[in-house]
């Protein structure tokens, strides 16, 4: 089984569309309701799906990038807001954090190996 995609709620379509397509996702499906992306890197997606009511989502969306302190710099140039800068977690990953224009909290990071390998992993047995 592989993850297909995330759909995030959001209250203004063109708005999210372009904070998205400023942190470099290209966008494949657009309509006023509902908006499809690519990430830069392998065959992951996600979308967006306008909401009327107003929204409170507690999810966190994840995006992976080798080269975060860069991103992140890139992104500022932008004029994209962080409430965190990359900064090393005691789970041994770098994380930068920001929201999107809905508040959607996305975390910015590189684990490297220990994404799917940390010391801690647990060995289960059949």
């Amino acid at each position: 089984m592989e993850l297909n995609q995330v759909t995030l709620p959001v209250q203004d379509m063109s708005q999210a569309v372009q904070f998205y397509l400023t942190l470099g996702f290209t966008q494949i499906v657009d309509t006023p309701h509902y908006a499809r992306f690519s990430c830069p890197d392998g065959d992951t997606t996600f979308s967006l799906s306008l909401e009327d009511a107003g929204i409170t989502n507690p999810t966190v969306i994840y995006f992976e990038h080798e080269a975060l302190d860069e991103l992140y710099e890139e992104l500022l140039e932008k004029g994209i807001v962080f409430e965190q800068p990359p900064t090393e977690q005691r789970y041994l990953w770098k994380e930068a954090i920001l929201h999107d224009p809905s508040g959607n909290k996305i975390k910015l990071y590189w684990a490297g190996d220990n994404r799917l390998n940390p010391p801690w992993k647990v060995n289960i047995k059949a």
